[in-house]
């Protein structure tokens, strides 16, 4: 049995518990015959379990703590439905690619040992360290000039910078490296700090347009950049490119960013790398290519502490495993993956840090957001397939999402994701794809664009159904980008009535130094229809806690009911934008109202924004009603979504006068 607690709350998930005592209920059932077989090694009724140490010794039976495997492959290379492997404390650095599925009632399982610790590592220790030198510099200033008067050269001066030499492949877009466990950045500038979800920011200065970035506080000299690539970002859509050329107080980028977003004065953020030059301050490092050497800005020797450089993309590949249980395993550099037949697989109690990494974001001229696929449907913990479920685990630094829920009738719950998206593009703390998918109890915080970003996608020979998407806890989000939310859906999908309800949605916190726009707690943008918003509450949030947007096919047939904290109305007046949504029972500001109705939708029994609503604690935004809310006895009774109120008639709002206050959030 794994070593953390197995809560899995009130949905009726099956437990490790559970099978650990299906397992023990076959073999205290099995003959006398058969134990004596198992005790022997050989295969008979019911379920053997293997062990694994990195001490042991894959030429063992496994059968035993005493002759365990060496590596969690070798478990993988023999079970069958019902075996588990144990997994003994230590760190394995490998790739499991199971070798057979479980079935029904007889799952393959890989959980840690009692009291393990257990930790499935894509990284591998870098060694080899030396100081670099001035007479290195002037080597390196023959291919690169700009390197011998520069900051790199300062710091090796002062003897600061250290290399190795270490084969990381062709793209340092892909590189990344670890001291003590904490992951290190490219050299660039501006220089980030080491907080990958609040880096110090360059924008672009006035007289940028379309690919060319003027900046008076860039002091490099001429042709220092011209090569280097270049990060941008601007409002939703961030992207890589080189540079083209450069001078003091500018560079030009080969291509300018795509959509209908260049360059824009003030808005658009940078960041340039690819030059040894920038290699100056803590926690950084340069990897040169061509040479396969490695660079590192450290005021000790690196050999005095645990260097580490990403080598694995995946801790497990799932791809064709199905009835597969991993249970109480850390996960560090990796990430697991499923394929689109694997089903009924449960990733259970998993604590998974730095998931996904990449730094590059290249994008076709006209891809303007969800189109693009990389770090959208291929970062985190990717479950595809049916019927799979992610439960009670903490995953957190992934370039990427957190989790990516692709395929149909995948569940993620109990999970806390923190610290996701750090390039701030279309991932997102769990990236919700395909359909009937159930998004519940999980709690995410400090994210680069959404908390949950909900798309639409139907699943070959499956019939389509809604998303559940209820008592999720989303704070922090739009660090690194804007116009978007908590909960993100888009566009000019019909969502079949899946429901965005009891969330609690609050302190978006859009890029500092830029125009703030839409950050709200849900928003449905540009055309989605047949979508229930219901009692959700939010608050700091620019847009309030719901905004919908009807440009693209119209924003049709929405029930925003029973919300607390705002509402936006955006291009929902136009004729027919909005025929069919029903705008019932909310509390807050309703922000465009005017003329809304123009487009279609109704709007009643909504409590007037100049009326105090006389919550419990808004201050401590505990937004029961007191006994004397006028929100009381005042809503359109909706079954199944205004239930429980103690007064004969529902209250506005997302909390029911009298009814127990429902919580949000992981539950644990």
């Amino acid at each position: 049995m794994s070593n953390r607690p197995q809560v899995r709350g009130r949905r009726g998930l099956v437990t490790a518990a559970t099978a650990a005592v299906a397992v023990l209920s076959l073999v205290a059932a099995a003959p006398a015959s058969a134990a004596c077989g198992k005790k022997h090694g050989h295969k008979a009724e019911g379920a053997t379990t293997y062990h694994v140490s990195p001490t042991g010794n894959d030429t063992f039976d496994g059968l035993s703590t005493g002759k365990p495997f060496q590596h969690i492959q070798k478990c993988a290379d023999v079970m069958v439905a019902g075996d588990t492997c144990e997994i003994m404390s230590g760190t394995y650095p490998e790739t499991v690619v199971p070798a057979h599925s479980g079935s029904s009632g007889l799952p393959i399982t890989y959980r840690a040992a009692p009291g393990a610790k257990v930790t499935i590592s894509g990284a591998s220790p870098v060694t080899g360290w030396s100081q670099v030198t001035g007479a290195d510099v002037t080597a390196i200033g023959a291919s690169d000039p700009y390197a011998v008067d520069s900051l790199f050269s300062d710091a090796v001066a002062a003897g600061h910078v250290w290399s190795t030499n270490v084969d990381l492949g062709s793209d340092p877009g892909t590189v990344q490296v670890f001291t003590d466990k904490s992951m290190d950045i490219e050299a660039q500038w501006p220089y980030p700090g080491l907080d990958l979800l609040n880096p110090a920011i360059e924008h672009a200065g006035a007289g940028s347009a379309d690919a060319v970035i003027a900046d008076a506080a860039q002091t490099r000299p001429a042709g220092y950049w011209d090569g280097a690539r270049a990060l941008t970002g601007y409002w939703y859509v961030s992207a890589t490119t080189t540079v083209a050329s450069s001078a003091p107080g500018s560079v030009t980028l080969s291509v300018a960013p795509p959509c209908v977003h260049k360059v824009v004065p003030t808005d658009t953020r940078y960041s340039l790398s690819g030059k040894i030059g920038e290699l100056a301050n803590p926690g950084e490092w340069f990897y040169d290519p061509a040479a396969h050497k490695l660079y590192v800005y450290s005021t000790d020797s690196p050999a005095q502490h645990t260097v580490e450089a990403k080598q694995r993309q995946l801790a497990f590949d799932l791809t064709n495993a199905s009835y597969t249980s991993v249970v109480g395993l850390d996960l560090f550099a990796s990430t697991i993956t499923m394929g689109s037949t694997s089903t009924h697989n449960t990733l259970d109690t998993l604590t998974g840090t730095y998931l996904s990494h990449y730094s590059d974001i290249t994008r076709g001229a006209t891809d303007c957001g969800s189109s693009v696929t990389r770090g959208v449907s291929d970062t985190g913990i990717v479950v595809n397939g049916t019927y799979n479920t992610v439960v009670n685990s903490d995953l957190s630094l992934s370039a990427g999402n957190g989790i990516a829920l692709a395929g149909q009738n995948n569940t993620a719950t109990d999970n806390i994701i923190h610290d996701v998206d750090y390039l701030g593009t279309y991932a997102a703390g769990i990236a919700v794809m395909g359909n009937s998918q159930t998004v519940v109890n999980n709690t995410i915080y400090r994210v680069g664009r959404s908390g949950i970003n909900l798309q639409w996608g139907t699943t070959a020979g499956l019939t389509a159904g809604p998303d559940k998407i209820a008592y999720n806890d989303i704070s922090q989000y739009a660090r690194l980008s804007l116009d978007t939310a908590g909960i993100y859906t888009c566009c000019s999908a019909d969502m079949m009535g899946s429901s965005v309800d009891h969330n609690l949605l609050h302190d978006g916190t859009p890029t500092p130094g830029v125009t703030p726009f839409a950050v709200a707690g849900v928003y449905a943008d540009n055309g989605q229809s047949n979508l229930v918003i219901a009692n959700n509450v939010g608050w700091n949030n620019l847009q309030g806690t719901v905004m919908l947007n009807g440009l693209g096919t119209g924003s049709h047939n929405n029930g925003v009911y029973n919300n607390t904290g705002g509402l936006t109305l955006f291009y929902v007046k136009g004729a027919d934008q909005s025929t069919g949504t029903k705008i019932y029972n909310n509390i807050g500001q309703i922000v465009g109202s005017d003329g809304a109705t123009d487009g279609g939708l109704v709007m009643s029994n909504n409590l007037d924004p100049a009326v105090d609503p006389l919550f419990v604690n808004a201050a401590a935004h505990d937004y029961r009603l007191t006994d004397a809310s006028p929100a009381r006895n005042a809503a359109i009774p909706l079954p199944g979504v205004n239930d429980g109120s103690t007064d004969a008639v529902p209250s506005l709002g997302a909390y029911q006068y009298g009814a127990p206050k429902w919580t949000a959030g992981a539950r644990r």
